[in-house]
């Protein structure tokens, strides 16, 4: 499903965000991308839905090379890709309900499909009750769980989830956490970035480490 040879990743200033990276992932994998703030997760990440390129290596996501994919290709890619993004990413000025309800805007279910979908996945989340709430409202937390309502609404196969309990509470993390997993059951391949060592411990699964850009 995912497979990086020897990547490296170079930003202006000459600032190496990744070095010799090889990590191969296979269907169904549940993979935790360890490391502390700057180590280089959220650029491992971003380079698996091709929002930036790899400066050296190969970095293979769906049978598609990254570093030749051409720019029609993408949404193609990304749309088999659910992304729990840090800063959530969402849209302020819409609702809960609309901002769930983008990935599933470019497939063609019915309205009542779409609807059934969203709600199921709100009140797994404990948020089915702000549906209608502007997302500037929200606080952080409630912020985290609308963004991990739309990575997964529409069943990608590939799962990115970057530090997804970091605002969290216990319970509302282990919700996520066992979503994440149900998604895994279900044949989803999941990255989750991370440093809090004690899901990890809490939820085992395989765990590579990044440590100034090179992975152990």
């Amino acid at each position: 499903m995912i497979q990086f040879e020897r990547v490296g990743v170079v930003f202006k200033g000459d600032c190496r965000a990744l070095s010799d990276v090889s990590l191969h992932i296979a269907r169904g994998e549940f993979v935790y991308i360890l490391g502390k703030s700057g180590a280089g997760k959220s650029t491992l990440l971003k380079l698996i839905y091709a929002d930036i390129l790899p400066t050296s290596g190969i970095v293979n996501v769906l049978g598609y090379d990254i570093s030749f994919l051409p720019i029609m290709r993408t949404p193609y890619l990304r749309r088999q890709i659910g992304v729990v993004f840090q800063d959530y990413m969402l849209i302020d000025e819409r609702t809960v309900f609309d901002n769930v309800r983008m990935p599933l805007d470019i497939y063609c279910f019915k309205k009542s499909e779409m609807q059934d979908r969203i709600y199921e996945i709100l009140r797994r989340l404990n948020i089915f009750h702000l549906r209608d709430d502007l997302v500037e409202i929200l606080s952080g937390g409630e912020k985290q769980r609308v963004a991990v309502a739309r990575a997964l609404v529409n069943d990608p196969r590939i799962i990115l989830a970057d530090e997804p309990t970091g605002n969290l509470d216990r319970d509302n993390a282990d919700i996520i956490m066992g979503m994440l997993l149900q998604a895994q059951k279900n044949g989803a391949t999941i990255l989750m970035a991370t440093h809090d060592l004690a899901k990890v411990e809490q939820y085992p699964a395989r765990n590579a480490t990044l440590e100034g850009g090179k992975l152990f």
